[in-house]
């Protein structure tokens, strides 16, 4: 069986439980991001294997929940993330980072692995046993990669639900009287799971710090619609949340399409991964002063 994976332009994410897809609708979806490429995904595997620099991650079997929540693949907004990090762009040296609808977590992973890593990585998905256990898997297997003085950790978690266990995981970290919340929330393709948003925002309220120097990172494919991540960012910037920067092309898209990444990537196309990169919007926001 090969250990190609196909890495496509659907979400590495999964929803609240009130915004399942049924497998029809997950499964066009896919197909029409298949379109763009002129792909199709019949060689495929389940569990199919990527290995990015240090790191070895598998998507979750095509099995349940795994497949109506899209947690079976792997797409193109985490490489992105993953570039940006691996590259210095997103800064998360000493940081406590939290990712929603981790599916694989390749980008918080990743970050562990740097030489200046974060403090605390906690990557976190569906409580569902297929979608959670290929995530443990993959923390588990990537442990002998983590820098020495960042701890990881994974949790189930449904957004827009109580937090109050991944808060709990802070208070190691540093000194209590700061307020609570991590430093950097990451989102790896969950937009397009529009009648989530405003569950994602509540866990953002919860979750990201009310720091001036706190941070949130957004990253959608092209085939989530305008209309549907502008609403996204119309609701967070109600909700306190400032863009202060985002990808240089329309709507956010970016626009550098040569991939400048240098840790040895197989499993995947390495002469795609630009295209891949181009295919994705990315945004950066954080609290305003206001809602500090």
């Amino acid at each position: 069986m090969s250990n190609h994976v196909y890495l496509g332009y659907i979400g590495d994410s999964t929803p609240a439980c009130t915004s399942f897809m049924d497998p029809e609708s997950a499964e066009n979806i896919f197909n029409d991001a298949l379109v763009l490429l002129g792909e199709d995904s019949s060689s495929e595997s389940d569990n199919a294997l990527l290995s990015f620099g240090p790191l070895n991650v598998t998507v979750a079997p095509k099995e349940g929940k795994a497949i109506t929540l899209l947690a079976d693949h792997l797409f193109s907004p985490a490489l992105l993330l993953a570039e940006r990090i691996e590259r210095g762009l997103i800064p998360l040296s000493g940081y406590s980072v939290i990712e929603l609808g981790s599916g694989t977590a390749l980008p918080s992973l990743l970050a562990s692995t740097l030489p200046d890593p974060p403090a605390l990585v906690v990557v976190t998905d569906y409580p569902d046993d297929i979608i959670l256990g290929n995530l443990k898997s993959n923390v588990d297997s990537n442990a002998g990669a983590v820098t020495s003085g960042c701890a990881v950790r994974c949790e189930g978690y449904e957004w827009g639900q109580d937090a109050s266990h991944l808060l709990k995981s802070l208070a190691p970290q540093g000194p209590l009287p700061l307020p609570g919340g991590y430093d950097a929330v990451i989102l790896s393709d969950l937009l397009h799971f529009d009648r989530s948003h405003g569950a994602l925002l509540d866990s953002i309220s919860m979750l990201l710090a009310r720091r001036p120097t706190s941070r949130v990172f957004v990253a959608a494919g092209i085939y989530t619609r305008t209309d549907v991540c502008t609403a996204f960012l119309h609701q967070a910037e109600k909700r306190g949340l400032l863009w202060i920067d985002s990808g240089a092309g329309e709507n956010g898209r970016e626009v550098d399409e040569e991939w400048r990444g240098t840790l040895p990537i197989h499993g995947v196309d390495w002469d795609q991964l630009g295209v891949r990169k181009g295919m994705c919007r990315w945004w950066v926001g954080r609290w305003s002063d206001k809602h500090l």
